[in-house]
């Protein structure tokens, strides 16, 4: 294998406390894949510890800290019948209805933290509306997410696919999930300030094992990003 970069999640990434969120994590790897990729997460990911990136023969990279590999990605193509989107309002007004106000395991996690400030975490609170077979909510992208060209990064994307598909599978005080992998297609990029509309549906249940899908939607409706995701139940 040979090291091709280093990189650092840092603390205001977190998922559970301690470690990244998986869904930025895969996006933060899937970049040295192409806008399409899979990513499958072998231990919690540390937080502000250098981090080295290996490329294998075969073109699969890693994410490793040390000898211990955190994750792998792999070039993929995503096959997923996405719902019709949901409006603006319909989303609004589903995410009123977020399970996590009232329970939440992870309460910090930059993607769907209710404890995170506006400007801070993503601030994503999927619930379960009109059409009670998606969750959905909006998600208006920060300017401090921005990178050097002025762009919402493809791991904020990778981010904002995350955790919609944990509440589409029920995750809460009896259900606790965590991400195991993450197969995500990014098309396009949303403009910081404009209100997406993001949703997650259930894709099945085979013991431990839950699958869920989640796309995001930009302002005018186009498609930014949509994902597969596989679900691990911890057991109680």
């Amino acid at each position: 294998m040979n090291k091709i970069d280093t990189v650092m999640v840092k603390q205001r990434f977190c998922g559970p406390p301690g470690s990244g969120n998986g869904g930025y994590v895969s996006g933060l790897l899937a970049r040295y894949c192409g806008d399409s990729a899979e990513v499958r997460l072998a231990a919690p990911p540390p937080l502000d510890r250098m981090l080295d990136v290996w490329k294998d023969n075969e073109g699969r990279v890693h994410l490793m800290e040390g000898e211990q590999v955190i994750a792998s990605a792999s070039p993929a193509r995503l096959e997923l019948d996405i719902p019709d989107i949901l409006t603006v309002e319909e989303a609004r007004e589903a995410s009123t209805h977020f399970t996590g106000y009232r329970y939440h395991p992870f309460p910090q996690c930059f993607v769907c933290g209710p404890e995170r400030n506006a400007g801070d975490g993503l601030r994503i609170f999927p619930g379960r509306g009109a059409r009670p077979e998606v969750v959905a909510a909006t998600w208006i992208p920060d300017a401090s997410l921005i990178d050097d060209k002025g762009e919402i990064p493809s791991e904020m994307l990778w981010a904002a696919l995350d955790c919609t598909g944990a509440f589409a599978l029920n995750f809460g005080p009896d259900k606790v999930l965590v991400l195991g992998s993450f197969t995500g297609d990014i098309q396009r990029h949303p403009q910081v300030g404009e209100e997406c509309v993001v949703m997650g549906w259930n894709l099945g249940v085979d013991g431990r094992k839950n699958y869920a899908g989640t796309a995001v939607f930009n302002a005018h409706g186009e498609l930014c990003g949509a994902a597969r995701a596989v679900w691990i139940e911890l057991k109680s």
